[in-house]
């Protein structure tokens, strides 16, 4: 399996008989095709496969096309999307998805085979040799498992000093001493207790996440219920969940768990539907922006020790300097390796060095600034990886050894996913210390797309930050609240309908991060237009609290509100004031626009070309002359010719 650049396999002599062809077919076996995979037989098909092309290449077996216009002269044609079916009779024609099924059908109708799925469960084990998790209820009678009667449920985990396996390799739960089953009693009892007559030793596995989590969907439903883990009147009633949202690495960690286990209960009977969510959104993941430093390496000409590791760590463009001139052996950090090594290498090693590389190490990014500058000293003193680094050499942009203030060291960055392993985890803590809440909120939804992979940056949440201290400002000034009860604007009423309208289908269609523009462009707007009017301010609010939940409630209580803003109703969008009743036009003279007026959505071209050539500016700049032409363009321009 693994070496993949050796062909082999062997003719068994057989042949199988091609259910529609009836002609024979060489049975091979093969070093790709598993015995415990599947049936342990396939059906070759070498000019669509390129395991099976190499295979029949290899052995002379002739390959046949099977594709409609492709050519497998140099390899197989493996681009299922742009399949056509040739050479197959009734399959002619067809794509390969149209093709399974045909070929599925009409196999069934010979009686040579039928249409099956496959689910493929990762992890399939489910015991787990840990402390935490759902106790098996389960003791052992002469080494034969026997099951606890369901009236004596729950068994409870018992108390143990140390959650870790025991000397002798036994679960963490072998350290227990009250874990044994009393059948008289029907309990749990002391250890010490154990006869193998009544009294036996209990399981010391425990049940895996997914145990629980498999259907805790389910016990939402009727979770005050003891005799069962739903009743049947709350299940229908309630049937599924409208909406399930979670990453893509919680789809395969636990949504297939969960509609297996779901799919199983509905073939019992025990649940209404056999899909507990209608809607699944897979959220994309929060990429980090990790730091990387480049310890210089030494390679010696030995096969057998070919590297020797130094104290020495290199700039970003240092590194890419001496790497692009590709004369590891003939720069002053080999020397300086040369230098180190001297003091723990023998001479016969010695003589051997022969040039540099550099290792790549992720350091903690809370040492880096938003320059891509290393705290040297941040990270000597660190508790975790500081010892690593107390006698490092640190080699600057300049190429000079990096002593008080002389040069900086800049690390490699790298967007990768954040992980704890990778140093790349922002605390958001620290963000929300430093930002608040709301900025944290915003920015992480601003970042992109729902459905996508975004890359966090830090250095980013300062644009959303100052975006709530601009829309504060629209709210309060240096003498307190300015709302005020008079009238609404024409254009203030507008930018208010529009961005409840924007706003209402991003939430419906889960487009957070256009929803924060559109809130951006609204309080540029409002603050432009002087928007002081409660009328507007107090709804624009109540669209802003999902996604800035903090200030939302804090202005709306400075606006009189006693009531949380949370309660309050969602702004009702009026169409009526998107319509444009008038419309600036600019005016221009032989394509060069002077000016603009303003005229009503209806007014006629006559009365449009009477009232620009009548106009003041227009006779200023025709200057006594008489226009050729007036062009107007209803809705859009005016043009004066001549």
């Amino acid at each position: 399996m693994a070496d993949v650049k050796t062909i082999s396999g062997a003719f068994t002599g057989a042949y199988a008989e091609h259910p529609f062809t009836k002609e024979p077919i060489p049975v091979w076996i093969g070093d790709y095709v598993l015995a415990g995979y599947g049936t342990g037989a396939v059906m070759s098909v070498p000019c669509g496969d390129e395991r099976d092309y190499a295979f029949a290449n290899h052995f002379n077996i002739p390959i046949i096309n099977i594709f409609d216009g492709a050519d497998i002269s140099e390899a197989a044609f493996t681009d299922k999307e742009k399949t056509v079916i040739g050479n197959s009779d009734f399959l002619n024609g067809m794509n390969y998805k149209k093709a399974t099924k045909r070929a599925i059908f009409e196999l069934e109708k010979i009686g040579q085979g039928e249409g099956k799925t496959n689910y493929r469960l990762r992890d399939a084990v489910f015991s787990r040799q840990r402390y935490w998790g759902e106790p098996f209820p389960v003791y052992y009678v002469k080494g034969m498992p026997q099951m606890i009667d369901a009236a004596h449920l729950p068994i409870k985990l018992p108390e143990v000093e140390k959650y870790l396996p025991t000397e002798t390799g036994e679960p963490p739960l072998g350290n227990a001493t009250v874990w044994a089953w009393d059948t008289n009693k029907n309990e749990v009892v002391s250890n010490h207790l154990i006869d193998n007559e009544t009294i036996h030793s209990l399981e010391l596995n425990t049940m895996p996440g997914w145990a629980g989590s498999s259907w805790y969907f389910n016990r939402y439903m009727d979770s005050t219920n003891t005799d069962e883990f739903a009743s049947k009147e709350a299940m229908d009633y309630w049937k599924d969940v409208d909406l399930y949202i979670g990453g893509s690495e919680h789809a395969t960690g636990h949504l297939l768990y969960s509609r297996f286990w779901q799919k199983f209960l509905f073939d019992k009977g025990v649940v209404p539907v056999d899909e507990f969510a209608k809607k699944l959104i897979n959220q994309g993941m929060i990429l980090g922006t990790s730091a990387f430093v480049y310890r210089v390496v030494a390679l010696t000409s030995d096969a057998n020790d070919f590297q020797k590791t130094t104290n020495i760590y290199v700039s970003k463009s240092l590194r890419e300097e001496i790497i692009s001139e590709k004369k590891q052996e003939d720069n002053f950090v080999f020397d300086l390796a040369k230098k180190e090594l001297k003091k723990s290498l023998d001479e016969d090693s010695y003589q051997k060095l022969i040039g540099i590389v550099f290792n790549k190490i992720h350091v903690k990014v809370e040492y880096v600034n938003a320059s891509d500058e290393l705290d040297i000293e941040g990270l000597k003193s660190d508790n975790e990886f500081g010892e690593d680094y107390k006698d490092a050499i640190f080699i600057g942009e300049k190429g000079e050894i990096i002593e008080v203030g002389n040069d900086v060291y800049k690390v490699g960055r790298e967007v990768e996913k954040m992980s704890k392993s990778k140093y790349n985890v922002v605390n958001p803590d620290d963000i929300v210390s430093d930002y608040g809440a709301d900025s944290l909120r915003l920015y992480e939804m601003f970042l992109g797309p729902l459905e996508q992979y975004k890359p966090w940056n830090t250095a980013g949440i300062t644009g959303v930050h100052n975006f709530l201290k601009k829309l504060w400002k629209l709210y309060v000034d240096d003498n307190g609240l300015k709302v005020s009860d008079q009238a609404a604007t024409k254009d203030a009423l507008k930018t208010l309908h529009k961005t409840i309208k924007k706003v209402q289908e991003d939430i419906e269609n889960f487009s957070f991060n256009t929803s924060v523009s559109t809130f951006m462009i609204a309080v540029n707007e409002l603050t432009t237009q002087k928007c002081t009017s409660k009328a507007v301010l107090e709804p624009l609010l109540v669209l802003l609290s999902p996604y800035a939940p903090h200030i939302a409630e804090e202005l709306w209580n400075q606006l009189g509100n006693s009531e949380s803003i949370s309660t309050a109703a969602f702004p009702e969008f009026d169409a009526s004031h998107l319509v444009e009743s008038s419309k600036n036009y600019p005016i221009s003279f032989n394509g060069k626009m002077r000016f603009t007026l303003e005229f009503p959505m209806d007014m006629s071209k006559d009365e449009i070309e009477k009232t620009v050539l009548a106009h003041e500016k227009t006779q200023e700049q025709l200057a006594g002359r008489t226009p050729k032409k007036v062009i107007v363009v209803p809705g859009k321009i005016v043009n004066i010719v001549g």
